[in-house]
């Protein structure tokens, strides 16, 4: 009875676990070489883009979303890449993949930037307003969408993001920022209580900066104390090398201004399209 038993829990094993556990390290191995993959290719996009090769790093990071194609990482810094090369259409594709892959406020802000740069002022306001709801302890969210309702008229609403950015942060700069929404509102009461707010930050800015100890330099008068004065006879009379440097200089002219982006914002309230759909995908593949 037990040999019969005994054999049944093999034949169980054999039929049921033993494929399982069989297959488990094959499984293990792949993962293995899909992430030192990744990761090989993570180092080239970074080192890349430090170093402005675009179009390495764009490979890059295609490459690595052809691998992973749910990587959100990947289409957010690719997204980063393409907003910076003007290529606004890319780059909103890229930030809403990465957005329905993992909802987070990184990359809500970074299309409410985009919106923001093409015209499209509803919608960054409306991706600013929900980076906000995930994560509203930045004033650099509020202040974006400060600008996207001031762009839109709505003065009310950006003095409220203004202020709630201030309450975070207060700041000379963003004091100015609501000023010259009074200013151009022509509201003299609140320009003036403003102009006063601005007047009392700056005092408190210069109370605080005055209390702050200052670095003591006493190690290098030490040092510079107990160095050995070389003869007057020993001093260098000329600096050749100063002469050179100063020739090189003057020698020297300035470099060129880059030649001024489209008004994309222009061609966006044109009635055009803002992006093809599946641009990104199809560079995938």
């Amino acid at each position: 009875m037990l040999g019969v038993f005994a054999i049944l829990l093999l034949g169980l094993y054999m039929v049921f676990l033993f494929p399982i556990f069989k297959k488990a390290p094959q499984k293990s191995e792949t993962d293995t070489k899909t992430a030192t993959q990744v990761n090989k290719l993570w180092n080239i996009a970074q080192v890349s883009m430090r170093e402005k090769k675009t179009t390495r790093a764009e490979k890059a990071l295609l490459a690595i979303l052809k691998v992973d194609e749910k990587n959100a990482a990947a289409y957010n810094r690719l997204g980063i890449l393409y907003a910076k090369g003007q290529k606004f259409d890319e780059a909103i594709e890229c930030f809403e993949i990465a957005q329905s892959l993992d909802s987070n406020a990184s990359s809500l802000h970074n299309v409410g930037l985009i919106y923001l740069e093409t015209g499209e002022y509803e919608k960054a306001a409306m991706a600013f307003e929900q980076a906000i709801e995930l994560e509203n302890d930045l004033p650099a969210r509020h202040i974006a969408l400060a600008k996207a309702h001031e762009k839109m008229g709505n003065r009310k609403a950006a003095l409220e993001a203004l202020e709630a950015a201030y309450a975070l942060e207060p700041s000379v700069n963003t004091l100015r920022q609501i000023l010259a929404i009074h200013e151009s509102a022509g509201d003299a009461e609140a320009i003036a209580a403003t102009t006063a707010r601005i007047e009392a930050k700056i005092a408190e800015d210069a109370k605080n900066s005055a209390r702050k100890p200052r670095p003591r330099h006493n190690a290098y008068l030490r040092r510079a104390v107990s160095m050995p004065k070389r003869p007057i006879a020993e001093r260098p009379t000329s600096r050749p090398a100063s002469k050179a440097l100063r020739s090189k200089v003057t020698s020297s002219s300035a470099p060129k201004m880059r030649q001024a982006a489209p008004n994309t914002a222009s061609r966006a309230r044109a009635g055009k399209a803002m992006r093809p759909k599946n641009t990104i995908r199809r560079k995938i593949q």
